[in-house]
């Protein structure tokens, strides 16, 4: 019979013992002294090394940390860079702010569901893309703003950030990134 409050004698569960990802999160959580005030500093840790937060991860940090597991959960929620769900294997994020939603970011949106039948907040069944809003991204000068695997792609429309998230998906890399190398290979604009 499994038993999902089953531990070893570290007080680790066995699915996250086993992961050798965990190790990263274990030696983040020693090298802050296991204080509280270094939570967001571990959830970070967890989430580039698990790809987002579960429930059994963001429970033994709250144990290690002794602290409650709302405090957590809480902060996990709150900061758009945490997921609690797998994301996939390319992200768009779409900027919703003020500026952005005047500028029709709200369109951009629509046209990425509907083109890529995935709703804001969640990864295609394929797990190629993960779609999702952001309030600002502080980048109010180039609105409507998308980032696309961590690469801004500034002035979009409903049909270039569609075409950018193809480019995406179809060669792995934004389009930001190709443009920039494109640029180093001709040797404009780049620095020496």
């Amino acid at each position: 019979m499994h038993n999902p409050e089953r531990k070893n004698s570290a007080g680790i569960p066995p699915e996250l013992a086993s992961d050798t990802r965990f190790l990263a999160v274990e030696r983040t959580l020693k090298q802050f002294q296991y204080r509280p005030d270094a939570l967001i500093e571990v959830l970070h840790v967890a989430q580039e090394a698990f790809g987002y937060l579960s429930d059994e991860l963001m429970g033994h940090v709250a144990r290690q940390l002794k602290i409650p597991f709302s405090r957590v959960y809480g902060v996990a929620t709150f900061y758009h860079f945490f997921s609690l769900e797998p994301r996939g294997a390319h992200t768009c994020v779409v900027c919703t702010g003020t500026v952005c939603y005047v500028k029709r970011s709200a369109e951009i949106v629509t046209r990425l569901e509907r083109e890529f039948d995935v709703k804001a907040g969640k990864t295609t069944e394929d797990g190629q893309l993960t779609l999702s809003t952001v309030r600002c991204l502080g980048t109010c000068g180039q609105a409507p703003v998308m980032v696309l695997d961590g690469e801004t792609v500034g002035r979009c429309t409903p049909d270039s950030g569609t075409a950018a998230v193809k480019v995406l998906l179809e060669s792995g890399q934004p389009p930001v990134a190709l443009d920039e190398r494109a640029r180093r290979t001709r040797g404009g604009g780049g620095t020496p």
